[in-house]
Formats: C-alpha cells, sequence, structure tokens
C-alpha cells in the first residue's frame, strides 16, 4: 500500500524520496536521519524569516545577521539540536532565543506546543508575522530573559538554546520534566560544544557532546552576557 506525503503526493513504502537538493547536500550527507526533522526543514522555508533583502541567502550553508548582534543559525546545526531532541509530536517545547523565528517555526512542525522566548523586542516583532505563517502547532510568544525560562508554563519535555551560555543554565534544567531533554551550546567566547542534557526518572542529568559549535552569547541572569533593556 502506497502512503501519501505531506503534500499529498503517493510513495511506496521503502521508495527513496527526492529530498531539495539543499537539503541532501547539508543536511543528510552530514548525518541528518530523521525523517521528521528533514520534512519540517522542506516546508518550513528559510528565506522567509530572513532580512527584507537577504532573502537570496536562504539556502547558504552558514548563519546570516538578522540584527541587533544576533544570526539565524546554519541550518546543520539547527538540525543537529532538533534531531538531538527526539521529538515525537506529543511535547511541549521551550525554544530559547526567538531570533528570527525560524528554529520555533520548525519547533511547531515537530511538537504539540512551542513556548518561544526572545530578549529584543525589535526581533520578536519581525518573528511574530513569519511564524504565524508556517507555524503548525501553537507557537506562544514572550519578551523576556530566556535564560530563566518559562516557569508558569513548566515543566518541559523538551528545551532547546539557540545562544552559547558558560554553563547549562540552572534555572532551564529545573524546567526540564522527567525525560526531557534541554539541548544548549555551552563554552567560551570562541569555542562551544553543543551539549544535550537528559533528567532521568530519579533526577540524575545524563550529559552527551553532540557537535563543536559557535553561538552569539545567551542574554540575561544565567547567560553569558548581562541583561540588555527590553525597550
Amino acid at each position: 500500500m502506497d502512503r501519501a506525503d505531506s503534500k499529498g503526493r503517493h510513495r511506496v513504502p521503502g521508495q527513496k524520496i527526492a529530498w531539495p537538493e539543499w537539503i541532501e547536500r547539508q543536511l543528510i550527507r552530514r548525518g541528518i536521519t530523521d525523517h521528521r526533522v528533514l520534512e519540517a526543514f522542506r516546508q518550513v522555508p528559510r528565506g522567509d524569516f530572513l532580512p527584507p533583502g537577504q532573502e537570496h541567502l536562504a539556502e547558504w550553508d552558514s548563519p546570516v545577521p538578522i540584527g541587533c548582534g544576533q544570526t539565524i543559525s546554519q541550518p546543520y546545526i539547527v538540525a543537529v539540536a532538533l534531531q538531538a531532541l527526539a521529538l515525537t509530536g506529543e511535547e511541549r517545547v521551550l525554544d530559547v532565543g526567538t531570533g528570527s523565528g525560524y528554529q520555533a517555526a520548525l519547533l511547531s512542525h515537530l511538537a504539540a506546543e512551542v513556548f518561544s522566548i526572545e530578549i529584543h523586542s525589535r526581533l520578536l516583532i519581525h518573528a511574530r508575522q513569519p511564524l504565524e505563517r508556517h507555524g503548525a502547532c501553537p507557537v506562544y510568544t514572550r519578551l523576556a530573559d530566556g535564560s530563566l525560562g518559562w516557569p508558569e508554563e513548566a515543566p518541559f519535555d523538551a528545551i532547546v538554546v539557540g545562544a552559547r551560555a558558560p554553563k547549562p543554565p540552572p534555572t532551564l534544567i529545573a524546567q526540564l520534566a522527567i525525560g526531557g531533554r534541554l539541548v544548549v551550546p555551552v563554552g567560551g567566547e570562541f569555542s562551544q560544544m553543543l551539549v544535550r542534557i537528559t533528567r532521568r526518572p530519579g533526577g540524575e542529568l545524563d550529559k552527551t557532546m553532540l557537535e563543536h559549535v559557535r553561538f552569539v552569547p545567551l542574554l540575561g541572569k544565567e547567560g553569558a552576557s548581562p541583561l540588555p533593556s527590553f525597550s
């Protein structure tokens, strides 16, 4: 029996999927195997989350500046983080650092609810429109210190942080549900490791090193740099 894909096209089970060339080159050949993650990248156009005039950079294999000293991350690194969360579609996810809104939109195709926090009001304002167009599940946004999470909505099944911290923020770890996964870049200014932390049933934490990365600093009380003005 054949099966319909997300756009209603039918394929035979086991038949190789014809991914867009950039997804094949940037993600699959580097080890991204989670079909749901790959499908989210296919469905969410990166160019719609870039600043006006930079849409031609949508398929670039690199981060792109979006203002306020922030970037939209390299697609491969976003994919590594999302694959490490191992989402099934039932989870409540916290996205720390809305930025352009691209990662939150991808998460909306992978989870049941997404809660996204941004510290720069200008970025959050610009992110909300493309999020409304491309979000699948509900995506809730707020202007706040992301290093302190979203306590009234905790616990979360998964938390992903889009900026580096000197160590995993303790408040974010505390907001993980049992079995929950936190993915965060940890380290200094010039070199960090993308780390996954899993909360086990007894409360202990398992750490897995994922990838050497380089991110902008997480701003906030438990971040790498002081909290800026919210104006």
